[in-house]
């Protein structure tokens, strides 16, 4: 690649730089305060890509800036701008008694958010709105819930998805009237009012995520649901024997039969179950999807914000975990070095060159593939 073709993927890229000084070899190093270098390859193919990450909050922890969006600053967005990722699915995780409530608070503060900084960032609600996103400068946020509690009836789902919602997990990790969570006591499936609340996320144009559910609920939305089901953030548990957030071959096997999309995490103790693990294990699971049933399934939903778990204030990451069970199986670290950090894509487009992916293979894991699912989940 020329520098002119370079400087041109960069600026495609996202990343506001005046220049990407050449290094050695066809590589380069974009980020001041970085010694990291990348491939002409893997800059032009994250350049042209719509990249999604279908599960990124955009600040794990405490912060302001819902409750004074001002505080979010020019700095901040050019942070998520230089990631160069164009989409982020911001979902947490809701639940209890004041579900609905605090649901709610959730979507208005973030449309709050958005519309205050509609310069810079936009809500996606539409495929059109993914296709826009390149030429607008802006970041995209998808809005999704990690639970579906919220769900008193099936209105409420049309409600919800009024407001902007465009995603939502059937579970978090526990039981709930829909269905069951990954670490739940018991595994059981979904009961005849999460069939109705599918049946209206199919209607109204909502996508069901199922990648905290339990074992039998993910069986059941695949054979319940008419529309493809996503699995936004998980691994392979055939790499991770026992770890109930990771999922089977069967459960993989079923969501590309339903033309779904699954959203690989580098959430350290879903990657391995034990030391060394590295970003050559993240990528393995990437590798065993595509041999299972085919890159055209395979996506990115790294689990972090911009800079990972590890980064929390040690109280809030001590609060954290102390929110799950004993299954979850935390160790010293939560995040994997070398994708731990905003320029995650590229270190993982890296990954997947050496992993000898074509380049299309390479742009449908980017986004392409969930690109195309979320338009055809997303029509009416």
């Amino acid at each position: 690649m020329q520098r002119r073709q370079l400087l041109k993927a960069v600026a495609g890229a996202g990343l506001g730089l005046a220049c990407a000084p050449m290094i050695n070899r066809g590589r380069y190093s974009l980020f001041a305060g970085s010694n990291a270098e990348y491939s002409s390859r893997a800059i032009e193919l994250v350049g042209r890509s719509v990249v999604i990450d279908m599960l990124s909050p955009f600040k794990l922890g405490s912060t302001t800036w819902f409750t004074n969006p001002d505080s979010f600053k020019q700095t901040d967005f050019q942070r998520f701008k230089d990631s160069s990722i164009n989409a982020f699915h911001i979902a947490v995780g809701t639940g209890g008694p004041e579900a609905y409530v605090n649901t709610l608070r959730f979507i208005a503060s973030w449309n709050s958010f958005l519309a205050n900084h509609d310069r810079w960032l936009m809500r996606v609600d539409s495929a059109d709105d993914l296709d826009r996103l390149k030429s607008s400068g802006k970041v995209g946020v998808i809005l999704g819930v990690q639970n579906s509690e919220h769900f008193r009836n099936p209105a409420d789902v049309e409600y919800f998805h009024s407001l902007g919602q465009r995603v939502s997990q059937l579970t978090y990790n526990t039981r709930n009237l829909i269905g069951n969570g990954s670490t739940e006591r018991r595994d059981d499936g979904i009961s005849d009012f999460g069939a109705a609340i599918i049946e209206r996320m199919n209607k109204v144009g909502m996508a069901v995520d199922v990648s905290h559910c339990g074992d039998r609920t993910t069986l059941d939305a695949f054979e319940i649901s008419k529309k493809p089901v996503l699995i936004t953030h998980s691994n392979c548990r055939a790499l991770v024997p026992g770890h109930p957030r990771c999922k089977t071959d069967e459960a993989i096997k079923k969501m590309a039969a339903s033309g779904g999309v699954m959203g690989i995490t580098g959430v350290r103790m879903f990657v391995k179950n034990d030391e060394p693990t590295t970003i050559e294990h993240f990528l393995d699971h990437f590798d065993h999807v595509k041999k299972l049933v085919g890159v055209e399934h395979l996506g990115v939903g790294s689990d972090i914000d911009l800079d990972g778990y590890d980064d929390m204030p040690a109280e809030e990451n001590k609060r954290l975990r102390a929110g799950y069970k004993g299954s979850y199986g935390f160790r010293d670290k939560i995040d994997i070095e070398g994708i731990d950090h905003p320029k995650r894509m590229f270190d993982l487009t890296e990954g997947l060159i050496r992993r000898k992916y074509t380049d299309r293979e390479i742009e449908l894991v980017l986004g392409g593939n969930f690109k195309r699912m979320l338009a055809q989940i997303w029509s009416v």
